[in-house]
């Protein structure tokens, strides 16, 4: 409970009651790949970040993968244990060499690419898919790129590297089965399910798939035994990452990005928020106290936190910014209402709960060299623009109203909406302030709009009480920025 990180490895549950137990939880960190023993979404609802260490078991789990193809190869395991049981079966284990062979590598992220290098030194032939991965970058280390159809017919042995998404499940499938060469060896080191169990059943009784490999099942421990048991399937207990160098390198590395996590040095590793990485940078955090900033302005000026805000950036510096700005300026607008603490990590999704609808859109033009950021209500009046001068967030426009010299949005902030022609407010603000004794530390005054003017007034406390000044205003908020 007075926790604010946490770190777990696989046997670790993270569910929804721990995290709701933990107030003070900011962070959990995964030591390793998989985050199947996290909660992501009610990580995600509570605004708590979810880290993994996806590179830390990368060589662990490739190795692991060479090392099925091999024993598929050469019945090693089935030959070791034929000796154990006093057998000299030379005639019945004969193998193939791997020389010349197709390996279909599915997934040519960290772990397939280690995996298409290692047996390209068998002389294997690589070939693969990759709906992110370029051809081009696949080809620099070895892998010609083709279609899904045109792999299976191809392929003398499959290994699957991808995650376990709606897409990738049951990946190999009765139908892709039949596609394949006959005889074809399967290996499945990365998830549970992506190779479908029943298909491969199947498909081994029937001779379609030759052998094959599993590290991983659909159900862990596999209540049914059906393809253990099957004389020519090689099976390991999920031993991808269960090398002592992974293990220590993992710990490791999630210990570090928790660090630099704490000490704002980088965010890497983030499962819930890769948008993120890029907000820990020096130069976007003042962007995103502006776009918080702005976000409280137009709450308060418009009563209201709900309906549909229009984020839109303008200038080059601040092209594919929305994804950490927009969760900003949500932040701001839900900040102090009935949801618990709103961040970057929740705010989008916390949105959608309060009926807030967010559109973000890019200019690369425009009037600032900085960059300007334009936040507004759809449907109403309500509209405020700021941007960045040096490390300070300022705004240059509110309601239509424009300041010729920025006020700046931090620390305690007054602001209200008076008649031009009304000489007695600041006066008042001056005297109230004096017997606070709270200092005026700026003072920005926008152009008249029908007649009325915003003022921006920048404290060195808040003020306790502003009754006095509401007769000589139209509103007035203050904010703590």
């Amino acid at each position: 409970q007075d926790c604010d990180g946490l770190i777990v490895r696989s046997a670790t549950k993270v569910s929804a009651d721990v995290l709701e137990a933990a107030g003070r939880l900011q962070v959990v960190g995964r030591a390793g790949t998989g985050v199947d023993n996290v909660d992501v979404e009610a990580a995600t609802r509570k605004g708590v970040l979810v880290m993994n260490t996806p590179t830390g078991n990368s060589l662990s789990a490739a190795e692991l993968t060479c090392g099925m193809i091999l024993c598929l190869a050469r019945q090693i395991p089935q030959a070791a244990a034929s000796m154990k049981e006093g057998k000299w079966d030379r005639k019945k284990y004969m193998g193939m060499e791997l020389n010349g062979k197709t390996l279909g590598v599915l997934g040519l992220g960290r772990i397939g690419r280690e995996v298409a290098t290692r047996m390209q030194a068998f002389g294997m032939k690589t070939i693969g898919y990759d709906p992110i991965i370029t051809p081009e970058a696949s080809a620099a280390f070895g892998v010609e790129q083709l279609p899904l159809e045109q792999i299976w017919p191809r392929c003398d042995f499959i290994t699957v590297h991808t995650p376990l998404l709606p897409s990738t499940t049951g990946l190999l499938n009765d139908s892709t089965f039949a596609k394949c060469r006959r005889g074809v060896q399967v290996v499945n080191c990365a998830r549970g399910g992506i190779v479908d169990e029943g298909a491969l059943l199947r498909a081994l009784r029937s001779g379609q798939c030759g052998g094959a490999a599993l590290d991983v099942f659909t159900q862990e421990p596999p209540k049914d035994q059906d393809l253990v048991n099957h004389p020519n399937v090689i099976c390991c207990p999920h031993l991808g990452a269960s090398t002592r160098e992974a293990q220590s390198r993992c710990g490791r590395e999630i210990a570090m990005q928790i660090v630099d996590m704490a000490t704002g040095k980088g965010l890497a590793g983030v499962v819930n928020g890769q948008a993120l990485s890029k907000a820990f940078a020096p130069q976007t955090k003042p962007w995103i106290v502006l776009a918080k900033a702005l976000g409280t302005v137009l709450r308060a000026t418009a009563k209201q936190a709900q309906g549909n805000v229009q984020v839109c950036t303008l200038g080059t510096a601040l092209k594919d910014t929305d994804s950490y700005l927009a969760p900003a300026v949500v932040s701001g607008m839900l900040a102090g209402g009935r949801q618990k603490e709103v961040t970057l990590v929740n705010a989008l999704l916390l949105a959608q709960d309060a009926g807030l609808k967010v559109t973000a859109t890019h200019s690369d033009t425009s009037p600032e060299p900085n960059g300007l950021l334009q936040v507004a209500l759809q449907g109403t009046l309500h509209r405020v623009v700021g941007t960045v001068q040096g490390s300070t967030p300022v705004l240059r426009e509110l309601n239509g109203a424009t300041f010729k010299q920025p006020a700046p949005l931090a620390g305690p902030v007054l602001i209200y909406r008076a008649k031009a022609s009304e000489l007695s407010t600041l006066p008042t603000l001056t005297g109230l302030l004096g017997k606070a004794e709270i200092q005026l530390q700026s003072y920005h005054r926008s152009g008249a709009v029908a007649g009325e003017q915003w003022s921006v007034v920048g404290l060195s406390a808040p003020l306790p009480d502003l009754s006095e000044l509401k007769p000589h205003v139209a509103e007035v908020f203050q904010f703590h920025l």
